[in-house]
């Protein structure tokens, strides 16, 4: 079993729990007379694939001893020694995270026995699941593992044998994580950081000759596939290299037709429709495929008579398809799950505006970093996606290693963020339909917000959606169908790890979901409002990106959005005024103002950048999504400076570039990520950029109010 990554989520961990049964409780003194194992895959419990081996100690077992867990002299003087045992156990955990309950005792012991019998010891990354219950209940009166198994509803079976131990204790590690991510607490480095945090309890353990278990994580380095990655299918979108437009032929053709399509153009697929169909603005699901191969393919088995055949009989459906804003490694990704080497482009509507081949990606090859997107695609339950969701970081190390620019990497992580909502909804659907709950009631849209609907996220995120339907009133059926389609997905997503939006601003909360209609009236309801208190978290409505169904509904709304916004210059303004001011983080001589040595660059400069573009959009009616495009829109527009738009447009990329590089720096370490950012780790160089960022957000309430009223 391989190692496990500091950032894989405790929810899909792989494993292996252990136990020993000993002569005794000294650790000093005793030897280990039976070892039990039992593995974890993926965060789930595999009972069929355990370990249980009796060991000969060089002392006669204690009657006191054999009296709890049952083994005496008889019972192992044909058992192997401890030697021979360790090899077959060292085999069966390979590099795997071990978990045990009270694991310092076990390997206090192992320790000793190794060292002993001339074997080596190796001590592995380890979680100890009596530590992990006073990181999730500090005040919880008793440790045993009867007491933890009884307030967490674990049954115990066949206690004090080895083996009936360690299920119990695995158990009992699956039953403390949601516990723990009450605490923030979601990933293997997370949880060796908290236990190491419990020095009192760590002392005690040493004192009685306890090994210590609570190590710190150890940092990584990306892995081998990342660290020579080509950048290029990172930096491009499918719209770039694909084939436009699009060559399709009727389905009534010949195989004879096909065959000049492609010698005649020079391309190696072709799109087929049915009869009567317009072939503009055809919808990829009326579409299949014919390739050159399928072609030599029906050549080779029928032979030329094959030609005169009707095409409608070697058509590929349905056709595998790739949006055309998506990165070229998603394209990769897809062709390599599918084992195919031709995709349909489409755009937002679903429509084919492209194709794209294998030939066209030949030299741009990211190796496996590219499957990333399509493992979130195809992740079937909640520890699959969340270990595809923990792959993002070494995604996002390498990317920012390879100097590429921090606005990409964002775009990025807003992309795998939108396809981990939309693969959450579909889990979460199947979920209703297994409570046999039916099939969505009507069409609808799942939607992202924020910084993920402008693709600016980094990796301290939370939910932020909204889901709008096509009808229904609030409180009807619809609704009630929609609202818990909105708490499942929440749920998973908090699972995965991207926490619950402390603000409520999640589908699952009645004020963010709802019909066409009631939206309709939401939307005229906030551009009424008279109080800037009404209109807390309303501005990233505007950044709303549809992520999974009917995404031209999402799209329509928050044009309507717009429109409806369009001149009405007090909306505008109370939203500025809602949003707040920039924390300032320089102090009067130009130093920084730190708490703990950091500065909440959200706080202090992105936020302000964010706001700014967005209100100023909102009035100016810059329809656009992204942060940069509203600020050069409004450039466009004759509104501002040109030296004021480039500052604020370069100190938000300073800010994102600083705080994505200390998280990713506080993950290795197992600090959850934050927007907070070390000033002691910056180089003199990287503080003169800092310090002229934070200087281009100092008057952004004064250019906000001046471009407000600017016609």
């Amino acid at each position: 079993m391989a190692a496990a990554a500091n950032a894989t989520p405790l929810i899909s961990l792989d494993a292996v729990v252990i136990d020993t049964e000993t002569t005794g409780l000294d650790p000093r003194k005793s030897f280990i007379v039976e070892i039990g194992a039992v593995r974890m895959v993926r965060g789930q419990v595999d009972a069929g694939r355990t370990f249980r081996r009796l060991v000969r100690p060089p002392v006669p077992i204690p009657p006191q001893s054999s009296a709890i867990h049952g083994i005496d002299d008889s019972m192992v003087a044909d058992a192997p020694d401890f030697a021979k045992v360790w090899r077959d156990f060292t085999d069966f955990t390979g590099d795997a995270v071990v978990v045990g309950h009270t694991l310092g005792f076990d390997f206090a012991i192992m320790q000793r026995e190794c060292a002993r019998s001339g074997v080596e010891w190796k001590r592995p990354k380890a979680l100890d699941t009596q530590l992990l219950m006073l990181v999730a209940e500090p005040n919880f009166g008793g440790l045993s593992l009867e007491q933890l198994a009884s307030w967490l509803g674990v049954e115990i079976t066949d206690r004090h044998s080895a083996l009936g131990d360690a299920l119990t204790t695995a158990h009992i590690f699956n039953a403390l994580i949601p516990h723990l991510r009450g605490k923030g607490i979601r990933t293997l480095a997370e949880a060796m950081q908290a236990c190491r945090a419990l020095t009192d309890v760590l002392e005690k353990q040493h004192r009685a000759g306890w090994a210590e278990v609570a190590d710190a994580p150890v940092r990584e380095q990306p892995q081998t596939p990342l660290e020579r990655l080509d950048t290029y299918p990172y930096r491009h979108r499918v719209r770039e290299v694909m084939s436009s437009p699009p060559k399709i032929i009727g389905a009534d053709r010949t195989l004879a037709d096909a065959l000049s399509e492609l010698i005649r153009n020079r391309i190696s697929s072709v799109f087929v429709a049915q009869p009567g169909l317009a072939h503009e603005r055809l919808p990829a699901s009326a579409a299949g495929i014919v390739t050159e191969r399928d072609i030599l393919r029906a050549l080779a088995i029928e032979g030329e008579g094959a030609l005169k055949l009707a095409l409608e009989q070697f058509v590929s459906k349905p056709l595998a398809v790739i949006a055309a804003d998506a990165y070229v490694y998603r394209a990769i990704g897809r062709m390599s799950r599918l084992k195919i080497r031709h995709l349909g482009v489409v755009d937002k509507s679903g429509n084919l505006v492209g194709a794209l081949s294998a030939r066209d990606l030949l030299r741009l090859r990211a190796g496996e970093a590219v499957s990333l997107g399509d493992e979130i695609d195809e992740a079937r339950d909640v520890p699959a996606l969340g270990l595809a969701w923990s792959k993002l970081r070494d995604v996002a190390a390498s990317l920012l290693a390879e100097n590429v620019p921090v606005r990409d990497i964002a775009a990025i992580i807003s992309r795998e963020l939108g396809a981990l909502t939309r693969q959450a909804t579909l889990i979460a659907e199947r979920r209703m339909r297994d409570a046999g709950l039916g099939k969505p009631p009507c069409g609808y849209a799942m939607t992202v917000l924020g910084s993920g609907g402008r693709g600016e996220s980094l990796l301290a995120m939370d939910q932020d959606n909204a889901l709008v339907f096509e009808h229904g009133d609030p409180g009807g059926k619809e609704d009630a169908w929609f609202a818990t389609l909105g708490q499942h997905a929440a749920d998973i997503l908090n699972e995965v790890g991207v926490p619950y939006c402390k603000g409520g601003v999640m589908a699952s909360n009645a004020a963010w979901r709802g019909s066409v209609a009631t939206w309709h009236e939401r939307i005229a309801d906030w551009i009424g409002r008279s109080r800037p208190a009404d209109l807390l978290a309303v501005d990233i409505f505007f950044d709303m990106r549809g992520v999974h169904g009917n995404l031209a509904l999402a799209d329509a709304l928050w044009r309507h959005a717009f429109a409806a916004a369009n001149g009405k210059v007090e909306f505008a303004k109370l939203l500025a005024e809602a949003s707040g001011h920039v924390e300032k983080a320089l102090g009067f001589f130009g130093g920084f103002r730190t708490e703990h040595g950091r500065i909440d660059l959200k706080r202090a400069g992105l936020f302000g950048i964010v706001s700014t573009a967005t209100v100023l959009a909102i009035r100016h009616h810059i329809v656009e999504r992204a942060t940069p495009a509203r600020l050069l829109g409004l450039r466009a527009l004759g509104l501002g400076g040109d030296r004021d738009i480039d500052a604020l447009i370069d100190a938000q990329a300073t800010f994102l570039e600083f705080i994505l590089s200390q998280q990713l720096e506080d993950i290795h370490e197992g600090r959850a990520p934050t927007n907070t950012v070390a000033v002691k780790r910056l180089s003199a160089r990287e503080r003169e950029r800092l310090q002229s960022a934070l200087q281009a957000v100092r008057h952004l309430d004064e250019f906000t109010r001046q471009m407000l009223f600017r016609h």
